[in-house]
Order: structure tokens, then sequence, then C-alpha cells
């Protein structure tokens, strides 16, 4: 058919009005999205990487009576926003069909073959290759282990808060990147993530507002080393500036990244996560390391919007020893002059 239609770069035009338009949704060029009107379906292909904020822009976009959004995606992850929004929670007016190589009338040969030796060779990955099956966490995930035990064992559910235990914690500090923040609360030896706060280009007194308007029965809030250096603007650092908002400050003890990386993957076969803390879950499904071409071997975690997150998470694991419910643990304590006679 193609003397029926004329094909430009991002458009292909037929003589009777019909109209096939093409446009990226990536988070950072969605807004352009908002200048289509009259659509009637919208085919989004490759879907299980669109985030929470595109969907959020998309789905208003296509408002056209009767018009419908089709989506086609290999699920990769239980907690992509995709996954979430329209297969464990889908809306009540959508049509869900898993389909499957068992679907094709003309699967060759050839590629059952293949099918059986990934099935004899990697059965995991043979579950999300050929049986659609979500991952607990990306290939070469640096916590693939920690997160399959964490999805196993169910240990991303409801976590109350106690107001008995203290809540305590933990930042990674940013501005152009991202800024997270952990609340923790811990019993002996378990470690229990109740909520996760994640943005940009806020204030430090922002984010300790946004926390004293929760009312917790607080305990430390642990930084990392880099929050003592100062601003070229203020002259003050974020911990001095926090000290003035927060009641107990500590600086975590500076530790190399795969010190810290062992320590980590101890506390999470420990650790609970509550699911305000889904995105922090996410991030660590999704930590891996950097392969550089020249060597294709694994170097150091990869900095990329991921990282921020785990990094909060092996910050808590250096200093969950010190977590404690008790008052007195981050007060100075004066001890009189005794003199004895």
């Amino acid at each position: 058919m193609e003397g029926f239609y004329t094909v430009q770069e991002t458009t292909i035009f037929g003589p009777n009005g019909t109209q096939f338009s093409f446009a990226g949704i990536r988070q950072q060029n969605i807004t352009s999205i908002k200048s289509y009107e009259g659509v009637d379906i919208c085919w989004v292909e490759e879907a299980q990487v669109v985030t929470k904020k595109s969907w959020g822009i998309l789905i208003p976009t296509i408002r056209k009576p009767n018009s419908e959004i089709w989506i086609t995606f290999n699920p990769e992850l239980d907690t992509d926003e995709t996954y979430e929004r329209f297969v464990s929670d889908p809306p009540e007016d959508s049509y869900v069909v898993p389909i499957n190589y068992s679907d094709n009338p003309w699967f060759p040969d050839v590629l059952e073959q293949e099918r059986l030796e990934l099935k004899r060779r990697d059965p995991l990955e043979y579950e999300t290759v050929w049986e659609g099956k979500c991952r607990p966490a990306v290939e070469g995930a640096i916590y693939l282990n920690e997160m399959r035990r964490i999805a196993d064992e169910k240990r991303l559910c409801n976590v109350p808060y106690d107001p008995l235990l203290k809540v305590h914690t933990v930042w990674d500090m940013g501005w152009n990147d991202a800024m997270t923040i952990s609340l923790v609360q811990r019993v002996r030896s378990e470690i229990r993530i109740i909520d996760y706060i994640e943005d940009s280009h806020r204030t430090l007194d922002d984010y300790a507002a946004e926390l004293n308007a929760k009312r917790l029965n607080w305990g430390t809030d642990y930084l990392p080393h880099d929050a003592r250096a100062k601003d070229y603007k203020t002259g003050k650092s974020g911990e001095e500036l926090l000290r003035k908002l927060r009641p107990s400050v500590q600086i975590v003890p500076d530790m190399p990244v795969e010190q810290g990386i062992k320590a980590a993957r101890i506390m999470l076969n420990q650790t609970y996560f509550d699911k305000k803390a889904t995105p922090l879950v996410n991030h660590l499904k999704r930590y891996r390391r950097a392969i550089p071409v020249s060597t294709n071997e694994p170097a150091a975690p990869l900095h990329d919007e991921h990282s921020h997150g785990a990094d909060n998470v092996r910050y808590l694991a250096i200093v969950a020893d010190k977590m404690t419910n008790d008052d007195w643990s981050a007060k100075k304590i004066n001890y009189p002059d005794l003199k004895v006679i």
C-alpha cells in the first residue's frame, strides 16, 4: 500500500484523511505531546519505560470521544509504573491481554529450539524472556539476589508506623540531582523503611518542614559526609543548616563504596519496605554497574537516576547498627563533678 500513503519524517498521510504521527514520550520532552488534538488511537510501544509523569500528561491528551490508548510492552519489573498502572491495578474500562509465543501460529522451529535451550540453561531468565514474568531486578543488578528474596518473602508490604519506636532519617543530598530521604524504624536487627521522600530543587528548610509536619517520634537525621561542604552563597554547610531545623543530626561515616554495598547486602536481608517506599525499591532493582566498551567487564556502580536511592540505602546500612529507640542516645550527658573528701 506504499502508493496510497505519503511518508514524511515524523508523519504518514493518506488521501482519505488518515494521519499517522510519531513522537517520543520520554520524561524530558513529554510536554510537547500536549499539542496533539483529535487523536483516535494512541499506540504506545515499549511502554515498560514510560514514567508516571509521562502517563500523567499523555492520558488526558487523548480525550477525543471514543478514543483509545493501545499499550504494548514486555514486562520487566513489577514496580514499573506501566505494569502497576495497567496490569497490577488496571483501570475499569481497560482490556488486558497477555500475549505469548504460544499464541503465534507461525512460531518457527528455530525459535522453539532457542526457547528450550534457554529453559534448560537459565530457568529464571526463561520465565521473563518466554513466559513474560517480571524480573526481581534488571539484568546485571547489583542487588539482584537480595531483591529476589524481598519479592519471594513479600517484604514490600504495608509497614505501619510504630509510635513507640524512633523514626530515623537517612539523606542523600541533591539539588539538580535527586534528594532522597528514607524514614526508618529499627526493631532489634529488623529494619523498617516506613516512608520515602524524593525530589529536587528544594531547600533544606522545605524538606525539614515536610518532615516536622508529620509529627513522628523522631530519632536521628543521618547525613552523608559531603553535607559538611560549605555552600558558596550562604557560607554554611547542609549539616549546619539542618541542625537548626531538626532535633538531632549526625554524619554518616565515610566508607568505600564497595564496602558499603557489602553492608547493604547484609542489611537488605532483614529489611521491610512500606509501599510508600516503592520508588526506593525500584531504584534498588535498577542499580547496576557500568560496563566500559573497552573491557566489557563490570566496573564501578553506574551514576544515573537510580544511584541516589541506592546510595541512600548504602548510607542506611552503614549507620543501621547505631539506630536506637532510646531518648538519651542522641543527647549529650553532662555528669556532675564528683569530689571525694
